[in-house]
């Protein structure tokens, strides 16, 4: 998952060298072309590792705007979670692919820590969302069928 800036944030950090002079129109554009390369570089290299060729990714890939915050704590436990529901693990806090152990922990990471915490009122609520966010049905009320 990969939060986009919203139009306030976009506005303040025009004042980096990198964003002054994009448009809202070209930022778009930069951000569709940046999952582009990143998709096809991750593809690549998993083709090359596993001696594999084709595409990775189900056909039409949709992407959905996140705009509101019930939904987007639903998809951070929906993420963390979905290992175990598939049955790759037997407790997701065990994936050691997640993000969950850097978002619950106080060691220096990549994440926006603070952010993140904001969201779920700290790691204690982090952990307790978690904890008790185990149906995830609730999906179903933000899934659009465009």
């Amino acid at each position: 998952m990969v939060r986009i800036l919203d139009e306030n944030d976009y506005q303040s950090s025009r004042s980096t060298p990198l964003y002054r002079d994009v448009s809202s129109q070209d930022c778009q554009s930069l951000i569709s072309r940046a999952f582009s390369n990143l998709f096809s570089t991750y593809t690549k290299a998993i083709n090359k590792a596993y001696q594999r060729s084709g595409s990775l990714f189900e056909k039409p890939f949709k992407r959905k705007p996140v705009t509101d915050d019930g939904y987007f704590k639903i998809l951070v436990v929906y993420i963390h979670q979905n290992p175990q529901k598939h049955g790759l693990i037997d407790d997701f806090r065990d994936w050691p692919f997640s993000s969950y152990q850097a978002m619950i922990s106080n060691k220096p990471t990549l994440l926006a820590w603070e952010v993140t915490h904001s969201w779920f009122d700290g790691s204690r609520g982090l952990v307790q969302y978690h904890e008790t966010t185990t149906d995830l049905r609730e999906l179903v009320d933000f899934i659009d069928d465009e």
